[in-house]
């Protein structure tokens, strides 16, 4: 039997359930019950309420787009610089000006030329590289107390680690393992301890963590397993999902 059946269906609990709701990743039934109980148990809301305060700084790397001045400047040049250099014989205010089909003109160049500005980085070719998706694992199993979460914002980011629940016997530590597909267990490190902490992985081993990969969690000696595969008892696992 491999270390994936080993692992067991996710028990995550309440306090999982909070995290997951903030991220995104409940299905949608359970995201429904999780809102109704939003509403009614205050408990609970503080659970969510926790968790949108601890992801909140994910949002950080999406800024706010505005449009160019330059959009505003050539549209104001059209409607009203040009038009002003455009006098009558007599000095007064030429009669075409006042024209409703002239209006009706320069309102359709001006989007005509706001919508083509808009178009061409549309249609300009895009990079071959997108920025990859924040990948989320929610960590547990039968029988454990031991309770994690793990997020990956990018390739050069690590792996951030929020510790729930659980502690390890004393003389034991907790290991990281990264599952993918078939392969064998591979180690991201002996988890430092402590409520927030983030793991630095190699390119290679980075590149093995993708959508679908697992993550498990086992008992080994402080310095972490001395045989390269896990030696221990599994006491939390789970798979990571795009959000």
């Amino acid at each position: 039997m491999s270390l994936v059946d080993d692992i067991g269906p996710d028990a995550g609990g309440d306090d999982i359930v909070a995290a997951e709701y903030v991220l995104g990743v409940l299905p949608t039934q359970e995201r429904a019950t999780a809102a109704r109980r939003i509403d009614a148990d205050r408990g609970f809301a503080t659970m969510v309420d926790r968790w949108e305060v601890h992801f909140a700084p994910l949002a950080a790397g999406y800024a706010a787009v505005e449009a160019p001045a330059s959009v505003k400047a050539a549209v104001d040049r059209r409607l009203f610089v040009d038009g002003s250099r455009r006098a009558a014989p007599d000095g007064g205010t030429p009669g075409l000006l006042s024209s409703l089909a002239l209006w009706r003109g320069i309102a359709v160049a001006a989007l005509a030329a706001l919508a083509l500005y808009v178009a061409l980085p549309l249609l300009a070719p895009r990079p071959a590289i997108q920025p990859p998706a924040t990948l989320v694992a929610s960590l547990a199993a039968d029988g454990s107390d031991v309770r994690y979460l793990a997020v990956i914002e990018g390739p050069g980011d690590g792996i951030g680690l929020s510790h729930v629940s659980g502690l390890p016997p004393e003389g034991r530590a907790f290991e990281l393992w990264v599952i993918a597909g078939d392969q064998p267990p591979v180690s991201l490190g002996v988890i430092p301890t402590g409520p927030a902490v983030r793991m630095v992985v190699g390119t290679d081993i980075r590149e093995k963590i993708a959508a679908g990969a697992v993550f498990a969690i086992s008992l080994e000696p402080p310095g972490g397993s001395p045989t390269g595969q896990p030696t221990g008892a599994v006491v939390a696992a789970g798979d990571l999902r795009k959000i």
